[in-house]
């Protein structure tokens, strides 16, 4: 993600995302905000492709 405009966001989130996005990012060896990135453009892509 380095490189790109990147723009800080807070969020909350319930307990039982935050343990997916801790477990995900591990699995991954992502940070979590790598995690949230990937997931949130794989949900883009998804609605691309329907359209």
């Amino acid at each position: 993600m380095s490189g790109q405009n990147l723009v800080q966001v807070k969020i909350k989130l319930p307990v039982d995302i935050k343990k997916w996005v801790e477990g995900e990012a591990e699995k991954n060896m992502r940070s979590q905000s790598a995690e949230i990135v990937f997931a949130l453009k794989e949900k883009m892509d998804r609605q691309r492709a329907q359209k």
